[in-house]
Parts: structure tokens; C-alpha cells; sequence
């Protein structure tokens, strides 16, 4: 009897693992420098082998699969209100932790640490995004929490540690904290002021002073932190305070989770509905003034969704790269045929982009010494950043998966992880809509944010004309003032593309430059990716972004 070997593997990439995230990605390097991050090139080498080792990678695909479970009681009957986690979870939190992504930034402030730390944050979301919450909101907190120095006196020395403590104990017992935010109510969501939270002061009230919080939260997301910002009415209006997870006399504080949310994506970062019954907490800053003394945490959040999409981004990009590289049909490589090289090209440089605006987007939380500017211009920069790199995130998952074909729709290929992550980071912080209000609301109440993103465009004026065409054309429609809601998605995401635009003939390859110019501004190509037009160096656009130095195992 004959036997045939039906199930020979032929014609499929080797696995790309293990590789450094970072030491592979000539634009974040150039970024690095460029921004002013180049001290930390170490640092950041390292822990690009780390989260690109095949055991990380494993990782985030296993704190997937096994998702966070809630414990409300135990056996007996008595509250516990814990969430239980994957040994993964942990294992990813942990390297987060030891390299800093929570806090560094604010334990050793020094020129190009929000670069530095926006370049980790972006590594390890090309592995695992959903650990990436509850480092978000720790590293955004602490802007916020030090409107009440005292408390942030208090709490920041164990914000700073680099000692991951998953232990459900009181603060002062644990060797490192995380942070966390609850500000969306079921009849609110966006619109906070409609929260319906109380809080009741325990003496005089006051700046610092202890309150006490009744009501419920409708997403309060990574639940097991040790303590979160959160906004309640108080007799003054809406307020900001910190509300920890265990009362200062070593009590469990009264909140109470009451389910976890079960969600399209983000699967292993645990998302809760949980109730207050007059629990413990302390005003941070004035009566009143909550959501002005929360706004910082929500910038720096905003900033992380950037930075969190353009990683994904990334990371679907090195995987469509490297199968069609290795991949054969039709007699060719994938990577050989023109069509496929249109699409590979053009999910480049939509990734390049991303990457570029991140990193400037990011030194602009780092350049305290040029504040009349950059203050202004970060204000602005980080809303429109995190409409249009959101926005785009999603339509660049589903493209990137379709190189793969089949292939890329099964879970081992870390694809359906990324397109069910992509849509949170447009949501999480302020939905499109919302963000293009705020956008349209600072070019109205803050004329300098606008003067401060213009200097910044025109920065690129010159070098192309069809770029100082299109911001020609952007400053007419901004100059006649009458900034309509109705069309403010349009305008927010042409000053998107012009930012890019400048960035990229400042800073960028120059063949992908000259993609991005050709294809972006004027609609000399199609509304789908793949459709570039001609002349553009598609092998010299894929090549430099292909990751080369891998070791399949």
C-alpha cells in the first residue's frame, strides 16, 4: 500500500519569533534620537528583546485566551470583590513595571522621558494591549494627583516603584501601587456633568479633605488597582477625588464590583460596573473643579491611545510584511507582485505616519521649558493625533489580515487579537465626536492652540508644493472662523494629514514622503489601501520597513 504525505507544511513563513521589537524599526529608531530620546537607546534595545522574546509573546496570546474572573464572595459568604488573573497577566505587568512605563517619566524627569517612555509603551503594545490600561492610567494620574500635593506626597514613592505588587492588601503594605479612573455613569457616558455620584463631606470638606462617595460607575476598567481618580457631585459641583481600594485604617473601602464586562476586545484587562456605598475618599483639588483637575489625566490617556494604535499598527504591518515575503502564489512571491506591493507599501506608510506624529506628539509632553509653545500646541495636537491614528486603526487591522488571507482570520496569528483591540483607543477617552468637539472648542476659547499647531505645519512649508497647497487651502477653510460642527470630523482630519505631511518631508523616508504626497492629500488614489499611484518606490517603501533579524525556533 502506498502512502502519500498529505500533511507536509509547504509554502508558509517560518514564525516571526523571537525578535527586538525595537531594534528592528528603523523609523522609531531615527524617532528616537530625532525627539531627543537617544539617551535611552539602551534601555530601550533591551526591553525591545524582552517583549519580542518568544516567551513574552506567549504571554500575551495565553492572557487572552484565559480572561480575567471575578470573585465577589467567597465560600462563605463574605465580599471578596477581587478579579483573578492569567500568571501571564502578571508576567506582562510585571515587565512593564520593571522598565518603567507606569512612571518613569515623573520618578526621573529629565529631557526626552515622555519620549522615552512613549517608545516602551509602543513596544509593548505590539505584543499585548490590554495590560497597557492600567500602566496607562497610572503614568496619567499622577499629572492630576499632584494638584493635592499632600496626596500625591502620599502616594507617588510607591507610583514610582519599579516593583510589581499584584497583592490585594493596603497601600502601605505593598511595595508598588497602580492607579486607575472612573468617571463614566450609565445615564452619562461622555457627558460627565450628568454624573449622579454623591459625595458627602465626613467634616468641613475641602481641598485634601475626606468625603464620602455613594453611587455607581458604569465602566471603571482594571478594577484590582489599588486606587482611582473618580468624579462625584459634591455640594460645590462636580469634583475629582482619590478613592483607594482599602481605607487608611487598613479596612477594605466599600466598593463593590459588581460584574466584569464581557467585551469585543481588550480581553485579558478586566472592565467593571462597581458601586460606591459611602466610600472612603479624598477631594483632590477644589469643589467644583473636578473635571479641570482630571483633564491632565485625560491628556496623557489620549496620548497613550496614540501610542497604543500606532504600536498595533506596527505590529500587523511586520506581520503582513513577513508572510508575504515568504508566501508564494500565482509562480511569485507575494512580495514580488505588483498589486500586493501597492498594499504592502500603503499600509507602510499609514504606519510611518503614525509612528511620527506619536514621537512628536510625545516630546511635546517633554518640552516644559518651551511651554508658550509646546503647552498650546499639545493641547490641540493630542486630540486631533487621537481622532485620525484611532480612527485609522481599525480599516489598517482588517487590511493587514486580508495579506494573509485565511490565514490571518485564525487566532494564532494574532490578528482577530488586534482588529477586536482596534476600535477601543477611538472610544476610550472621548469617542470621535467628542474629540472633534474638543478640538473645535479650543480653536474657539484658546486661539493659541491653533497659532501654536500652524507654526508647527508650516514648519514643512516649502518643501513640496502640493503640501504648501494643501495647507494653503486648510488655512482659508480655518480662516473664515465659523468652525461648523457638522463638517468639524473634516477639518479635524485634514489638520491631521497636514501635521503628517509635515512631519514626514522634515523627517521621513524620502520615498515614502513622497507616497504619503502623492496619495494623501489631494485623493490621487483610491479610498481603500493598495491604491497608490504611480511612481511610487514600492520595494524601497517595504524593504525598510520589513523586519530582517529574527530567530525562528
Amino acid at each position: 500500500m502506498s502512502s502519500s504525505k498529505t500533511h507536509e507544511v509547504s509554502n508558509q513563513p517560518p514564525p516571526l519569533v523571537p525578535y527586538n521589537f525595537y531594534s528592528t524599526d528603523e523609523a522609531l529608531k531615527e524617532s528616537v534620537r530625532r525627539e531627543g530620546a537617544g539617551w535611552a537607546e539602551e534601555k530601550l534595545t533591551r526591553y525591545g528583546e524582552r517583549i519580542g522574546s518568544e516567551e513574552a509573546v506567549r504571554w500575551g496570546f495565553q492572557a487572552n485566551e484565559n480572561p480575567p474572573v471575578l470573585k465577589t464572595h467567597d465560600r462563605f459568604g463574605n465580599r471578596l470583590d477581587e478579579v483573578e488573573f492569567h500568571p501571564a497577566w502578571h508576567s506582562l505587568l510585571n515587565l512593564a513595571v520593571e522598565f518603567g512605563i507606569h512612571s518613569a517619566p515623573w520618578a526621573e524627569p529629565k529631557e526626552g522621558a515622555h519620549v522615552a517612555r512613549a517608545v516602551l509603551l509602543f513596544l509593548a503594545s505590539q505584543n499585548e494591549f490590554g495590560h497597557g490600561c492600567p500602566i496607562s492610567m497610572t503614568y496619567a494620574v499622577v499629572p492630576a494627583l499632584r494638584k493635592q500635593p499632600e496626596l500625591a506626597a502620599f502616594w507617588e514613592p510607591k507610583i514610582h516603584s519599579t516593583q510589581y505588587d499584584s497583592r490585594f492588601m493596603p497601600m502601605a503594605e505593598k511595595s508598588g501601587v497602580l492607579l486607575g479612573m472612573g468617571m463614566t455613569e450609565k445615564q452619562g457616558g461622555s457627558d460627565v456633568r450628568a454624573n449622579t455620584t454623591r459625595a458627602e463631606p465626613e467634616g468641613k470638606g475641602g481641598s485634601g479633605n475626606e468625603y464620602r462617595i455613594t453611587g455607581h460607575k458604569w465602566f471603571c476598567s482594571a478594577p484590582m488597582n489599588d486606587a482611582f481618580l473618580i468624579l462625584a457631585q459634591a455640594r460645590g459641583g462636580l469634583s475629582c477625588f482619590l478613592l483607594p481600594r482599602w481605607t487608611p485604617d487598613g479596612e477594605k473601602n466599600r466598593f463593590f464590583i459588581q460584574r466584569l464586562k464581557n467585551k469585543l476586545g481588550n480581553r485579558s484587562n478586566a472592565s467593571s460596573e462597581v458601586e460606591f456605598d459611602q466610600a472612603y475618599a479624598r477631594l483632590v483639588g477644589e469643589e467644583g473643579r473636578g473635571v479641570s483637575t482630571i483633564v491632565e489625566m485625560v491628556n496623557h490617556t489620549r496620548l497613550d491611545c496614540v501610542i497604543g494604535t500606532a504600536g498595533m499598527m506596527r505590529q500587523a504591518l511586520s506581520q503582513a510584511l513577513h508572510h508575504a515575503t515568504f508566501r508564494s502564489a500565482f509562480g511569485k512571491k507575494l512580495a514580488d507582485q505588483p498589486l500586493m506591493q501597492n498594499v504592502l507599501a500603503d499600509l507602510t506608510v499609514e504606519s510611518e505616519a503614525a509612528t511620527l506624529l506619536m514621537m512628536r506628539l510625545a516630546r511635546a509632553y517633554d518640552r516644559r521649558d518651551d511651554e508658550a509653545f509646546e503647552g498650546p500646541f499639545r493641547r490641540i495636537a493630542t486630540a486631533v493625533s487621537k481622532y485620525w491614528v484611532c480612527k485609522r486603526g481599525p480599516v489598517f487591522m482588517g487590511e493587514a489580515l486580508e495579506c494573509l488571507g485565511g490565514n490571518g482570520f485564525v487566532e494564532e496569528s494574532i490578528f482577530p487579537r488586534l482588529y477586536r483591540e482596534a476600535p477601543l483607543n477611538s472610544i476610550w477617552e472621548g469617542s470621535g465626536n467628542v474629540i472633534c468637539l474638543d478640538v473645535l472648542r479650543a480653536m474657539g476659547k484658546e486661539p493659541k492652540t491653533l497659532e501654536a499647531f500652524a507654526e508647527e505645519v508650516r514648519l514643512g512649508k516649502g518643501k513640496d508644493p502640493r503640501l504648501d497647497a494643501y495647507l494653503k487651502s486648510l488655512e482659508g477653510e480655518v480662516s473664515q472662523g465659523a468652525f461648523q460642527e457638522a463638517r468639524a470630523r473634516r477639518l479635524v482630519e485634514k489638520m491631521a494629514i497636514a501635521l503628517q505631511a509635515s512631519l514626514l518631508v522634515r523627517h521621513g523616508h524620502p520615498p515614502l514622503a513622497e507616497a504619503f504626497l502623492a496619495s494623501r492629500l489631494f485623493n490621487d488614489a483610491g479610498r481603500a489601501f493598495g491604491t497608490l499611484p504611480d511612481g511610487i518606490d514600492f520595494k524601497g517603501i517595504i524593504e525598510r520597513a520589513r523586519v530582517k533579524n529574527y530567530s525562528p525556533t
